[in-house]
C-alpha cells in the first residue's frame, strides 16, 4: 500500500494531501506540521488585523480533526521532522510539546515546508514591539499588542506585498505609519511609474514613505535609518522577504538549485526520485525565459501541491512553471505585475520594449469612470508579449489577468489587437485599454508613432539636442509641466508650426499619450523628421517623478497630493451654481462643458451652462435674440451642437468659439 507522507501544511501541503486522497481512496496519507495549524488563509492575515475580516475563524480553512474526517488524513501538528532516512524511507520526528519521538515510514514523501520571513540582524530586532507576519500565531501577537499596548506610531520595514498590506491595516487601526524600503521605490518588482501610482496613494493617506534607505537600529520608541533620520515607532513590522525552509532537505542531501531553493524537475521531483516538493521552498522554471526562480506566492504553491501529489501516486503531470503574476491593493489603489519587466527582459539580452496606456476602465460618459493603466512589455523582433503591469482604482486586475494569459500562451501583440473584450458602458469600452496598448506597440514597432517610456527619458535626452512640446490645455500646463517645454495646445499646433525649430529632436506629450500621438503625426506630416511621443504622457511623468530617484535630467512640478482619510465621511457637495447671466446687450461667453470641467479652468468671465442644460432649455441667456453669444467646450464638438440648438431656439448671433485652447489663444 502506498504511504504518502507530507511535511508541511497550508497552501502546498494541504492541497497535496487533499488531492492525494481524491486520487487514491486506499493510500495511507500522513501530514506532519511543525506549527499548530495545517490549513489557514495566510493571505488574509493583514485584512483581519485591519478589520476588513471580522471573524478569525474564517481564516481557518481546515483543522486536523476536520481534515481527518473529510479526507482520512492522519495529521500530526506541533511535530518537527528531525531527519529523513532516505535509504529506509523513514522520517524521524519529535513532538515539540511533549518531546515524544516517532518514526513515520513512507513510500513517497512530499516536502512542503514553505519559507519563513527574513529577520535581519538589526540592533533591536528582537524587541517585544517588533513583529513579523506569516502565521496565525504572528497575527494574534500583533492583534493582542494593538489591543493591549495601543501604539500610536508604527514603522513597516519593507515595501513589498505584505508590508504595504500591513501599512493599510495599521492605518485602519488608527496608527501613524511610515514605510521604509531599501530599493528606490516601494514594490520593487514593478516599474517605477507603476510604483509611483502606489506611492502617491500612500502619501494621500499621510503615510511616510522612505525609500533608498534602510534601518540600522530599533529602539523602544524610535527607528534609526542609515541616512541618520529617526522615525517614531512604538511598533515595528519587519517584512523584507521570505527565505525557504531548507535545513531538513539539506541535511538529507537533496540538491539545492542555483536560485537558492530546493531543486526539482518538471514533475516536482527532487534529486531523490521518491521525494517530491512544492511551494515556497522550491525553485521552478520561469515560463517566459526558462530561468530557475523562486516565486513565493499562494497560487503557484497550490497548483504545485496538486501536481506533486498526482506524480507521487504514479502520475506524469509536468509543471509548466510560473510567470509570477501578483497584485496588491493599497487603500483604494490596485497595481499588479506578470511575466518580465522591461528591465528584466533587457538584462536577459532580449530586444524588448514597452508601451504605456492610460484609459477609462469603462466609458467616460457612464458615471464612475476611472483611468486604468496598462504597461505592456514585448519582444521587438518576434512581437511576443513578455509580461506587463497594470494600475488603477478600478479594472486593473481584469487587465492584468489578460496579460498573464497572453504571456503564458506566448501570444503576440497583434493577437491582442483584435480581441473582443467584454463591453457595455458600465463595464468596459469599445476599444479596451489592452486593445489600445497593442495598437500603440504596433505603431511603435512600425515606426509610425515612435514613443518612449518615462523610465527611459533621462538617458534618451542626455545626448540629444531636444525640445519638449506640451500639447495640453493652458490650465493643465500652468499646474505642472516639464521645465523648458513650450506650450502649444493640440488644436493650435498646425498654425504654430513655423515657431518650432527643425534642428532639434521634438518630444511631445499630452495628459495620457493619445493626443501626443496625434501631435506627433501632425508634425511628421509637416516634414519634421525626429519626433517622439512620451508613452503615457503627463500622467506617467507625474508617477515617475514622485519616486525617490525620479528624473535626473528634467524638472517637473509634482501635482498636489489629495488628502484622504480612512474615517472621513463621504459628503455630497452641492455643485457651485453661477449666477444666471443678466439680460443685457453685451457679448456673453458660455462654457458648455460640465461643472467639473468648468471649475478645473475656464475662459475669464465665462458662465457655465452645460450642454445638457442648454438642450433642456435651462439657463437664462436673456431676451435679446440678436445678442452675440459665443459658446465653447473642450474641443469644439459640444459647442457646435450647442450652437445648433440655440439657433433653432431663435438666437441669431451664436458663434462657436471651439475648444478651450482656441478660446484662450484669443485673450
Amino acid at each position: 500500500m502506498e504511504r504518502i507522507v507530507i511535511v508541511g501544511g497550508v497552501a502546498a501541503g494541504a492541497t497535496a494531501a487533499a488531492k492525494a486522497r481524491r486520487l487514491s481512496p486506499n493510500a495511507k496519507i500522513v501530514m506532519v506540521e511543525s506549527g499548530p495549524d495545517i490549513s489557514f488563509a495566510n493571505c488574509g492575515l493583514p485584512y483581519y488585523i485591519g478589520g476588513d475580516i471580522k471573524s478569525r475563524s474564517k481564516l481557518i480553512l481546515q483543522s486536523p480533526e476536520s481534515f481527518n474526517t473529510q479526507y482520512g488524513v492522519e495529521v500530526y501538528t506541533h511535530t518537527l521532522v528531525s531527519s529523513i532516512d532516505r535509504d529506509a524511507h523513514i522520517l524521524k520526528t519529535i513532538d515539540s510539546r511533549s518531546g515524544e519521538t516517532k518514526e513515520i515510514p513512507y513510500t513517497k514523501l512530499i516536502l512542503a515546508q514553505g519559507g519563513r520571513p527574513i529577520k535581519p540582524t538589526i540592533s533591536g530586532a528582537d524587541n517585544d514591539h517588533v513583529f513579523t507576519l506569516w502565521t496565525l500565531e504572528d497575527m494574534d501577537k500583533i492583534s493582542n499588542f494593538l489591543e493591549e499596548k495601543k501604539p500610536k506610531n508604527a514603522v513597516v520595514v519593507g515595501g513589498g506585498f505584505i508590508g504595504l498590506e500591513m501599512v493599510e491595516a495599521l492605518v485602519k487601526r488608527g496608527l501613524n505609519v511610515d514605510v521604509v524600503e531599501m530599493m528606490p521605490h516601494v514594490m520593487s518588482v514593478m516599474e517605477a511609474e507603476i510604483a509611483g501610482f502606489i506611492e502617491r496613494e500612500l502619501h494621500s493617506y499621510n503615510v511616510g514613505v522612505y525609500t533608498g534607505t534602510g534601518v540600522t537600529k530599533i529602539r523602544s520608541n524610535k527607528v534609526k535609518l542609515d541616512n541618520g533620520k529617526k522615525l517614531d515607532a512604538d511598533m515595528v513590522l519587519l517584512s523584507i522577504g521570505v527565505r525557504p525552509t531548507l535545513k531538513l532537505a539539506i541535511d538529507a542531501g537533496l540538491e539545492i538549485g542555483e536560485a537558492g531553493g530546493l531543486l526539482v524537475n518538471e514533475y516536482l521531483q527532487t534529486s531523490d526520485p521518491d521525494i517530491y516538493a512544492a511551494g515556497d521552498m522550491v525553485e521552478i522554471e520561469h515560463r517566459v525565459n526558462g530561468n530557475k526562480v523562486r516565486i513565493p506566492l499562494a497560487g503557484p504553491a497550490n497548483r504545485q501541491g496538486r501536481i506533486a501529489a498526482e506524480n507521487a501516486l504514479g502520475g506524469n503531470h509536468a509543471y509548466k512553471g510560473s510567470i509570477g503574476t501578483s497584485v496588491v491593493r493599497v487603500f483604494e489603489a490596485v497595481a499588479g505585475t506578470t511575466g518580465l519587466s522591461l528591465k528584466q527582459a533587457r538584462a536577459l539580452g532580449i530586444d524588448a520594449d514597452a508601451v504605456v496606456v492610460h484609459k477609462e476602465h469603462h466609458t467616460s460618459y457612464y458615471p464612475g469612470s476611472e483611468l486604468v493603466s496598462v504597461l505592456l512589455v514585448y519582444d521587438r523582433n518576434t512581437k511576443v508579449i513578455l509580461g506587463g503591469q497594470t494600475a488603477g482604482y478600478k479594472g486593473a486586475d481584469k487587465r492584468l489577468d489578460v496579460i498573464a494569459t497572453a504571456t503564458a500562451a506566448k501570444l503576440k501583440i497583434t493577437d491582442i489587437s483584435d480581441v473582443d473584450f467584454a463591453y457595455s458602458p458600465p463595464i468596459g469600452t469599445a476599444n479596451d485599454a489592452l486593445n489600445m496598448a497593442s495598437y500603440v506597440a504596433e505603431n511603435k514597432i512600425s515606426g509610425y508613432s515612435p514613443s518612449i517610456t518615462v523610465a527611459e527619458l533621462d538617458s534618451f535626452i542626455a545626448d540629444r539636442k531636444h525640445l519638449f512640446i506640451d500639447v495640453r490645455n493652458v490650465f493643465a500646463f500652468e499646474k505642472s509641466h516639464v521645465k523648458g517645454a513650450i506650450h502649444i495646445p493640440l488644436e493650435l499646433l498646425k498654425q504654430n508650426m513655423k515657431s518650432i525649430p527643425s534642428d532639434k529632436h521634438i518630444i511631445v506629450y499630452d495628459e495620457i499619450g493619445k493626443e501626443g500621438h496625434q501631435a506627433l503625426r501632425t508634425l511628421i506630416g509637416a516634414g519634421f523628421k525626429n519626433v517622439t511621443n512620451i508613452s503615457g504622457g503627463h500622467t506617467s511623468l507625474q508617477r515617475f517623478a514622485i519616486i525617490n530617484t525620479g528624473f535626473q535630467n528634467i524638472e517637473i512640478d509634482i501635482l498636489p497630493i489629495e488628502n484622504k482619510s480612512i474615517s472621513e465621511e463621504i459628503i455630497q457637495k452641492e455643485e457651485k451654481k453661477e449666477d444666471k447671466p443678466k439680460d443685457q446687450n453685451s457679448t456673453i461667453i458660455v462654457d458648455v462643458r460640465t461643472a467639473g470641467e468648468f471649475y478645473s479652468g475656464a475662459f475669464p468671465n465665462a458662465v457655465n451652462i452645460p450642454l445638457d442644460d442648454i438642450m433642456a432649455n435651462n439657463g437664462d441667456l436673456g431676451s435679446d435674440m440678436n445678442r452675440e453669444i459665443i459658446v465653447y467646450c473642450a474641443s469644439g464638438a459640444r459647442s457646435a451642437y450647442a450652437q445648433q440648438v440655440l439657433k433653432q431656439r431663435g438666437y441669431n448671433n451664436v458663434k462657436n468659439g471651439g475648444g478651450i485652447a482656441a478660446m484662450m489663444s484669443r485673450r
